[in-house]
């Protein structure tokens, strides 16, 4: 399994990003499917995650009513709408795929917010 992401970039405060981790690979069945972030000095940390069957969600208190995390159709692709971005979401991205025991990670994408 290969996970590419895409979608970061550098936005002024209050702006808006979507990222993209498509899946590759033969995914089928049940997963978990999200993204983590993790800022310089820091610890990487859950942002979201989405279940790729139900599509059942969940996220970090600090991003609540700012983010949206979805798949597409096929159920290989995850996507996270980030509004109302503050400086602190500065960090790099990074898109997680759970199957079972395994997890695979995708290269990670830089998200910067001005302030």
């Amino acid at each position: 399994v290969q996970l590419q992401a895409s979608g970061g970039g550098l936005v002024q405060a209050g702006g808006s990003l979507r990222l993209s981790c498509a899946a590759s690979g033969g995914i089928s069945g049940f997963a978990i499917m999200g993204w983590y972030r993790q800022a310089p000095g820091k610890q990487r940390e859950l942002v979201a995650i989405i279940t790729r069957l139900s599509g059942s969600t969940e996220y970090a208190d600090s991003v609540k009513g700012r983010f949206t995390i979805s798949r597409d159709n096929a159920k290989t692709t995850v996507y996270l709408q980030m509004n109302s971005l503050k400086p602190e979401g500065t960090a790099v991205y990074y898109c997680n795929l759970e199957i079972g025991p395994r997890i695979y990670w995708g290269q990670g994408t830089q998200v910067t917010v001005s302030s």
